[in-house]
């Protein structure tokens, strides 16, 4: 395992690994922990009772933060016809067809996100073995194959961001940045709390929210009591 450096070991002295906080105690420990000269990323990471081998027990969706996420993202939306105007009036950075497909192919990956109406899909389908490997597809239960192409361009921009179970039943989500008032990022947290616990499949059998934590960019992670979200 590679040395910690100096400033994360003096920041893990501050968290004590054997007690669940509260999250607005793990906000405040979070803000001391951070000492990075940069803004950083806030981050949850959900470890869950569900088996991702299993088609019923997967989970997959995205919700706009009360507070955004404090990063722009880059939205690049593939429409033709009325759609076009429609989502550069929404604010889309980038709008097309088959010349951005084109430019994808080249290797061209100037953006965070691609909506792209169902129309496109046989076109953007192609792209699948690039923008697969990269998270970028677009899919449906995420919003981001649609015709309402306006609502999901003004979403992603206030601060959507996804969620997906990974091979080791985990969820990472990034909930804003060390800079913003603990208020937010407890808010931040308790919507997405709230959205990953309406998420438990069925079939998920047992504890579901096995544990939960946050962390910044260079910090250590807070362990959270999950008594207060089951």
């Amino acid at each position: 395992m590679a040395k910690r450096g100096k400033n994360y070991q003096e920041a893990a002295k501050l968290v004590d690994r054997s007690k669940a906080y509260d999250i607005k105690e793990a906000v405040t420990l979070l803000k001391e922990t951070a000492k990075a000269k940069f803004d950083e990323t806030v981050e949850v990471a959900f470890r869950l009772g569900v088996d991702p081998k299993k088609a019923d027990q997967q989970i997959r969706g995205a919700m706009v933060l009360p507070h955004g996420t404090g990063k722009t993202q880059r939205v690049l939306v593939f429409a033709k016809g009325d759609k076009v105007k429609e989502a550069e009036a929404a604010g889309a950075d980038y709008v097309g067809d088959q010349e951005l497909i084109n430019k994808i192919n080249q290797g061209w990956f100037e953006f965070d996100v691609i909506v792209a109406t169902p129309d496109m899909m046989a076109e953007v389908g192609k792209l699948g073995r690039v923008l697969g490997p990269k998270g970028l597809m677009p899919n449906p239960k995420t919003g981001t194959v649609t015709f309402e192409v306006e609502k999901a361009v003004q979403e992603i921009k206030a601060g959507k961001v996804e969620y997906r179970v990974d091979k080791q039943s985990n969820i990472h989500v990034p909930i804003g940045k060390i800079s913003f008032d603990n208020e937010k990022l407890v808010e931040n947290f308790e919507a997405l709390a709230d959205t990953i616990v309406k998420a438990k499949p069925q079939a998920s059998k047992g504890t579901y929210l096995r544990n939960i934590s946050v962390t910044s960019t260079m910090g250590p992670g807070i362990k959270i009591d999950t008594a207060n979200y089951r």
